[in-house]
């Protein structure tokens, strides 16, 4: 498992349309319980689901689900500062997550690049 603080170490995310739970709990880092507990306490995170409730993240997901990650294990937040940050903030959320998905691209690019050539 990964340290709080090693956010940046958080694998990249692949190029899939949903994630199962699983995936999810790897991506970010959070075990499954954990997961299923947010989705509670952030009104926000709403995955699909489907055939016995399973549920279907998607990219946009993950990528709120670091951000909580980040909030509460790297700055400190209690869950309901958390929850007031990503609701009161929507403009500096929206902007974050612009940065994640920009990164993310980045990186994305690089490995590409890195094939390409060998």
């Amino acid at each position: 498992m990964l340290e709080a603080s090693n956010n940046n170490e958080l694998p990249a995310i692949p190029g899939k349309r949903y994630f199962t739970i699983g995936e999810v709990s790897d991506l970010c880092a959070v075990k499954p319980h954990v997961l299923r507990y947010w989705e509670q306490e952030f009104p926000q995170l709403k995955p699909i689901k489907r055939r016995g409730n399973r549920r279907y993240y998607q990219r946009q997901d993950v990528i709120l689900i670091r951000q909580i990650r980040s909030l509460l294990y790297e700055h400190g937040f209690t869950i309901g500062g958390a929850r007031q940050r990503l609701s009161g903030d929507e403009v500096k959320a929206d902007s974050s997550v612009s940065q994640q998905i920009v990164r993310q691209l980045r990186t994305e690019l690089e490995e590409v690049l890195n094939i390409l050539r060998r």
